[in-house]
């Protein structure tokens, strides 16, 4: 009979060995060869049983299937993850199969897993493969932006996604920067988005601008999205765009469905603001008056989901910015949701405010 010190020392030994064995450098790591078939099995397993228990505590959003949603990642998709997983246009890479394990196409991903499955792969990455974490993994909106898109994928054409993924509102003729047309794919040439996928930069502040690029390449102001998007961007590169979405001026977005009640309460804390609560009244930094400062963005006419989401996030402390964000952390905590609705919607019902042709 084995003692339990003889086991130990067993333990002790094999654990020696396996050491040794390391050590000696016999053990393969190249790519080339791939997993053993027992080790794949072994770690799919694994990967699928803790996707599976960390879902449980993922709560899908009501707006999973809107067109706008998917609209939001597509690009995103195609600049960092279409290179290994393929795409409706560039079929799949060939580089992919030389890697370990080789990743997965996506063609029926939306059978395979949930929702909150395909969330939790996508906002954690995994373990022993190329498949990275989300950047900012507080962005839960964006994350679900990407699931949207990848339930949506299998279905799609490649018309479709090559109208999703680049854009069909390109720069002016004539303007040939790489950059402005990079950033025209989601945001179009004016800098206004007709299906609401993203937020309504044209028009805005240059000094806004300025600082919102670099802080979304810094990661002082957290999005996966943007952050691969500007961060390679130069300082150069960062002025011109700048300069040149300040100058434009889109259309008017079509005034939300809201209820008179809403918008007059949005109206009185956007004008008023809510002093029992302490929330000052957005006018004061983001109206038009006199001696406003040029790095404050206007509100009106932004898409209201965005303006909400925006301050949901400086009320989690997760939004971060530019110099002046810290500003915001002592505005939000007295708003409710139902204050962060009302005064969202009353701005997305006002008219784009006019910017100076001199900011160009």
């Amino acid at each position: 009979m084995i003692t339990w010190r003889q086991g130990l020392l067993g333990l002790v030994l094999l654990a020696l060995a396996g050491l040794l064995l390391a050590w000696s450098g016999m053990i393969g790591i190249g790519a080339s060869s791939g997993h053993w078939k027992i080790t794949d099995l072994v770690l799919h397993w694994a990967m699928e049983q803790s996707v599976e228990t960390a879902a449980l505590t993922v709560e899908e959003p009501l707006e999973l299937d809107e067109p706008w949603q998917i609209r939001r990642a597509a690009g995103h998709f195609e600049a960092s993850c279409a290179f290994c997983h393929g795409s409706p246009l560039r079929g799949r890479p060939p580089l992919s199969d030389r890697m370990t394990p080789p990743p997965p196409p996506l063609d029926h991903s939306a059978e395979i897993w949930s929702p909150a499955e395909l969330f939790v792969i996508v906002q954690q990455g995994v373990k022993f493969t190329g498949m990275p974490a989300w950047i900012a993994p507080k962005r839960a909106d964006e994350v679900w932006a990407m699931v949207s898109f990848l339930r949506a994928l299998p279905r799609m054409e490649a018309a479709t996604y090559r109208d999703l993924a680049f854009g069909t509102d390109l720069p002016p003729e004539g303007e040939s920067d790489p950059v402005l047309a990079y950033c025209a794919r989601c945001h179009g040439s004016d800098g206004g988005t007709d299906d609401g996928a993203f937020p309504v930069i044209g028009g805005l502040p240059e000094a806004y601008l300025r600082d919102t690029l670099q802080a979304f390449a810094n990661g002082t102001r957290q999005s996966g999205i943007m952050r691969f998007a500007a961060a390679g961007l130069t300082p150069d590169a960062i002025a011109r765009v700048s300069a040149y979405y300040a100058g434009q001026r889109p259309p008017a977005p079509e005034p939300s469905e809201r209820v008179a009640g809403l918008l007059a309460h949005g109206e009185k804390i956007a004008t008023e603001g809510l002093p029992d609560e302490r929330v000052p009244a957005c006018q004061r930094c983001h109206g038009d008056q006199p001696g406003r400062n040029p790095a404050f963005p206007e509100l009106d006419g932004q898409a209201a989901w965005y303006l909400e989401e925006q301050l949901h996030l400086f009320k989690a402390g997760s939004r971060g910015g530019g110099p002046y964000a810290r500003l915001m952390a002592k505005v939000v905590p007295g708003l409710t949701p139902e204050d962060i609705e009302a005064v969202t919607a009353y701005y997305a019902s006002l008219p784009a405010a006019p910017q100076a042709a001199a900011t160009r």
